[in-house]
């Protein structure tokens, strides 16, 4: 497996800064407030675990300023990378405050991942005639992955797919989910991601027609759907990646769902071309699931949810491969592609794959899975 890649350097947080002080004053925005989320990690680097004492940056078009609770001053001091003035709010006192002086006068744009009490404190601060969302700003940016971040995410999903692969070699008739899911994070472990598995969801047989699984414990049995969705994280960048295939030999049924699901996936990545909306690629993906009879649109038997999303330092960001959603797609954009199909009383075939946008069109992290009957075909083992 190749080296894992380099962390995101402060060179390219601070241009990230820049470009964020560009936009801000395109959009009239005076201040930016980040609370603890992957927008502040984002621009800053800092990761900190959101609680209700807020945590997180102010950043005018000449200063970036840290706030945070008194006591953690020393430990958010410990992990600045990017220089700025450090504030500090005392137990009995208003962070809100702090905020609104860091950002003096003017707009505020406040980070649309802060929970909906910092809303109101800041509002109460600042005033509903300052107070606007950062979303539009934000996302501009991140939607558009520079290379150390792509080489970040290919290492994530490499790791992820051979994870799945050794999953799919252990399988064993009687085998709980559970064991399973902590075979993969184990695995994600050893090939060295950031904690484990950032998530995952493991379901047999009927489960599968759940997205997001059944909430019961279940032993395999022979003839059983497997649909495994997992991932890992280097730097805070995420994999994603869902595979489906039949323990034992599969019937007629399944491998015709299959075949179908590889389908739509297919023509979704090849709906995906520069300058053509996002939802293009829904549409594709659906227009070969309504032709063989299923849906239409979100109707069962057939694809319940979008067709993919985008993902970078969340595992879900926007924009999304979905109807309405008419972001032209562009170079360094990053998605998933799983247009699922649930057969409601049978079973459930997602494949999941990610690829982003480059100046000549769309490039897979991971090549689609081979077949029902070889499905890491082409998959080179990795040692530890």
């Amino acid at each position: 497996m190749a080296t894992r890649p380099a962390n995101i350097t402060r060179d390219e947080r601070r241009l990230r800064m820049d470009r964020l002080r560009s936009e801000m004053e395109k959009d009239g925005i005076a201040a930016v407030v980040l609370g603890a989320t992957t927008n502040l990690r984002y621009f800053t680097g800092i990761s900190w675990h959101p609680t209700e004492r807020f945590t997180g940056a102010v950043i005018t078009a000449k200063a970036l300023t840290y706030v945070c609770p008194g006591f953690e001053r020393d430990k958010v001091q410990s992990l600045v990378t990017v220089p700025g003035e450090v504030r500090v709010w005392q137990e009995d006192e208003s962070p809100y405050a702090v905020i609104a002086d860091a950002a003096a006068t003017g707009k505020v744009a406040l980070d649309d991942q802060a929970p909906v009490f910092t809303y109101f404190g800041l509002r109460r601060a600042v005033g509903d005639e300052r107070l606007t969302g950062a979303d539009a700003l934000t996302n501009r940016l991140r939607r558009a992955k520079s290379d150390a971040e792509l080489a970040l995410m290919q290492h994530a999903k490499t790791v992820t797919l051979e994870v799945q692969r050794r999953a799919h070699d252990m399988l064993r008739s009687g085998i709980l989910v559970s064991e399973v899911i902590r075979f993969i994070d184990q695995n994600h472990r050893k090939l060295g991601s950031d904690g484990g598995n950032t998530f995952c969801l493991v379901s047999f047989g009927e489960d599968t027609t759940l997205p997001h699984g059944g909430e019961r414990e279940r032993a395999l049995k022979e003839g059983d759907v497997v649909l495994i969705d997992t991932g890992c994280a280097f730097d805070g960048y995420n994999s994603d990646i869902t595979r489906s295939y039949v323990f034992g030999e599969p019937t007629r049924r399944q491998r015709e769902i299959w075949n179908l699901e590889k389908e739509a996936q297919g023509a979704a990545f090849e709906a995906a071309q520069l300058g053509q909306p996002c939802e293009s690629a829904d549409r594709a993906a659906r227009g070969v699931l309504e032709r063989a009879g299923l849906g239409p649109d979100y109707r069962l038997p057939g694809l319940p949810h979008r067709t993919g999303h985008g993902i970078g330092l969340d595992v879900h960001e926007s924009p999304n491969l979905v109807r309405g959603d008419r972001t032209p797609l562009a170079a360094g954009m990053c998605f998933s592609n799983e247009p699922m199909i649930v057969l409601p009383g049978e079973f459930g075939i997602r494949l999941e794959d990610h690829f982003y946008m480059t100046e000549a069109g769309p490039h897979w992290f991971t090549a689609p899975s081979y077949s029902i009957d070889a499905p890491f075909k082409g998959v080179v083992p990795h040692e530890d």
